[in-house]
């Protein structure tokens, strides 16, 4: 079973990530359970703006779809900014609006019998609605959600230390990081056995 974790940050590589430290808590859980983990740092690849699978020259989306769909979970882990999910995030979200349109042979969206979660953090408070608007709309894309497949740690409200400068609050992240992990892998594992067929006509 494979994995794929598109981290959202804003910040280039080599930079340190926040949310790349909360996302290796659910990799490594994952991991442990047999799952290989690929990893995506979205702000290092040219994904041209677009609602389709392939925007032309230089896009690098299409790769990055091959990758999700050689995988059976989805992880999005995107920092808070102004209290809603990072640009990165959105412009993501809005690259795969096109599996919504996009079927397999047997007329099941592409999206289907693929299992996705949440990751977020934040020196700010909102949470939840980040993971609300990430989750809402990978459900509105097809793919399934399992019950408390998302983790967060956020000290907000207000401007304050970022995750990688305060251990404060990381052992319930941990904690709800690997009731994550084991919640994707167990969903996944079932849609395996019992795979959602294509929608009624």
């Amino acid at each position: 079973m494979r994995a794929l974790i598109i981290n959202c940050t804003l910040k280039p590589a080599p930079a340190p990530s926040n949310t790349e430290a909360l996302a290796r808590v659910v990799a490594e859980a994952m991991a442990k359970d047999g799952v290989e983990v690929d990893w995506v740092r979205a702000v290092d690849h040219d994904i041209k703006p677009g609602v389709e699978s392939d925007m032309g020259t230089g896009d690098a989306w299409p790769a990055i779809r091959e990758k999700i769909l050689a995988s059976e979970i989805l992880v999005i882990a995107s920092p808070t900014w102004v209290g809603r999910p990072s640009s990165v995030a959105q412009r993501v979200i809005e690259r795969l609006d096109a599996m919504i349109s996009e079927t397999d042979d047997t007329g099941r969206p592409v999206a289907y019998n693929r299992v996705a979660g949440v990751v977020n953090t934040g020196n700010e408070d909102g949470a939840h609605h980040v993971i609300g608007e990430i989750a809402g709309a990978l459900g509105d894309i097809g793919f399934t959600i399992p019950g408390q497949a998302w983790t967060y740690w956020h000290l907000g409200p207000g401007a304050g230390p970022d995750y990688l400068d305060d251990d404060r609050g990381h052992d319930w992240a941990a904690k709800t990081a690997r009731t994550m992990a084991a919640n994707l892998v167990t969903v996944a594992r079932a849609l395996a056995i019992t795979p959602m067929q294509a929608p009624p006509s």
